[in-house]
């Protein structure tokens, strides 16, 4: 085992729990940037081989990583772990592999949409063709329709190998979350603790409907499945030690940068990093939380700041912090609605009246209703009711007051919403449309699904 000569190669070492908060309060914004309205995405795409639609191997996704990098000039700097690509590095951002080899693409935080637009059409279109050569296909879905975590190999990076050793031991469905689904995030900024607490419990109290909104994994395994976001099912059964709506305590209106470290500090740790002669490598943690690691170290090992982060790092709430407010839980999209995702909550987040017209929808919910939502948003998409009002009415409503708050922003990004207004106005999700489509014109065909879901 390694020994403590090799602990404090890089970091600082974590004397107390004051010291956990840094990373939030490092994140507030003056008010010259929080006027800018800036918005980050992470991007997640599936590559499934064009003649059998089965899940694309990560020896041919890195193939794919390398062709990509000799053929576009943005995309000079490979990302490896033993040699191994692992994804790239540009101006405009960094794509990394998840662990079925699925691509994110994770652009830096920009102040209009209609930037984040034009990178990923780009993007889409370059990866696209370079994947084409190859016979990769990329789907803009929530989860691979043909293959399943089992026929699906995790990349060389020692981070899944933990991940995997140790979710499944806590939760039936982790490695489907992990290998075979994709999804949407958007990060927004804070000014100070108490903007960020406000639109940290606003964003979760949304979160189960904008989910349930979004829902577009009704196809897994080869065939039509009883949920209409597989997606969204498989995070119910990941780890509920570090995932879903945090704490019941978000939604009382009394929450701070300390509350939420204090949750942290209890959940399971799985792994930290050292650099070990010139190489970072993982290290299993067993049995301890953060807070145990704090106060008695592991293995030799004391606790420092990069731990912490990888910590952070390793939670999966709907919503979680970060230096920003980062959401996550949304189905990957066809390209005519992945910047609806970053626009509806931009129009929400940066407009306290739109907000407040949002929270007074909402305000005759409990913690148990967003709950309840969020369970039930697999199976159901809008297609259900909470305490006798239809979701899809509430969403309705929901997406109307993003329109109007886009509208007045005068940057002419109100048009991502469009697409999805229609969904939402015909009470749909993209779910219910693939639903339709393969039972009907598609008769089950799966190569027509896969054309109507290609982002090219």
């Amino acid at each position: 085992m390694l020994k403590q000569s090799l602990k404090n190669i890089e970091g600082n070492i974590l004397c107390d729990e004051t010291q956990l908060t840094e990373i939030f309060f490092s994140g507030c914004k003056t008010p010259e940037v929080m006027a800018q309205k800036r918005v980050g995405v992470e991007f997640e795409k599936l590559p499934v081989c064009k003649k059998n639609l089965k899940a694309a191997t990560y020896p041919k996704v890195a193939r794919f990583l390398n062709s990509l990098k000799n053929n576009q000039l943005q995309w000079t700097d490979g990302v490896y772990e033993n040699n191994a690509l692992l994804g790239l590095k540009s101006d405009n951002g960094v794509i990394t592999l998840e662990p079925g080899s699925q691509t994110e693409l994770s652009l830096r935080p920009v102040s209009s949409i209609n930037s984040v637009y034009k990178i990923l059409k780009s993007y889409n279109k370059i990866t696209a063709q370079i994947a084409e050569e190859q016979g990769i296909i990329w789907l803009g879905c929530g989860i691979q329709p043909v293959s399943t975590y089992g026929n699906i190999n995790i990349i060389p990076k020692k981070r899944y190998e933990y991940m995997t050793k140790y979710l499944p031991t806590v939760a039936k469905r982790p490695l489907v979350m992990m290998r075979e689904t994709a999804g949407i995030q958007a990060s927004f900024d804070y000014a100070n603790e108490e903007d960020a607490m406000k639109k940290f419990s606003f964003a979760l109290k949304l979160s189960p409907f904008i989910s349930a909104a979004f829902a577009n994994s009704p196809i897994r395994n080869g065939r039509l499945t009883k949920f209409k976001s597989n997606r969204a099912a498989s995070w119910l059964e990941t780890d509920n030690d570090r995932c879903g709506l945090v704490s019941s305590k978000v939604f009382s209106g009394d929450f701070s940068f300390e509350q939420y470290a204090q949750i942290l500090l209890d959940v399971p740790m799985i792994f930290i990093e050292r650099v070990i002669n010139g190489v970072k490598t993982a290290i299993r943690v067993e049995n301890l939380t953060f807070r145990q690691f704090m106060k008695q170290g592991y293995e030799g090992f004391s606790a420092q700041k990069d731990d912490w982060e990888t910590h952070l790092s390793l939670y999966f709430p709907d919503v979680r912090f970060k230096s920003y407010i980062e959401i996550r839980n949304h189905d990957n999209q066809r390209e005519n609605l992945i910047c609806a995702v970053p626009a509806l909550w931009k129009g929400l987040l940066y407009n306290d009246n739109a907000m407040s017209a949002v929270l007074d929808i909402l305000k005759g919910f409990t913690y148990f209703d967003f709950e309840y939502v969020r369970r039930k948003t697999p199976s159901c998409g809008l297609d259900m009711k909470i305490k006798g009002i239809a979701v899809a009415d509430i969403v309705k409503e929901i997406v109307d007051i993003s329109y109007q708050s886009l509208k007045e922003y005068k940057q002419d990004e109100e048009k991502y919403l469009e697409s999805f207004k229609e969904y939402i106005g015909k009470g749909l999700t993209p779910a219910d449309v693939i639903i339709k489509k393969y039972n009907n014109e598609w008769r089950g065909d799966l190569f027509k699904f896969a054309d109507y879901c290609s982002l090219e």
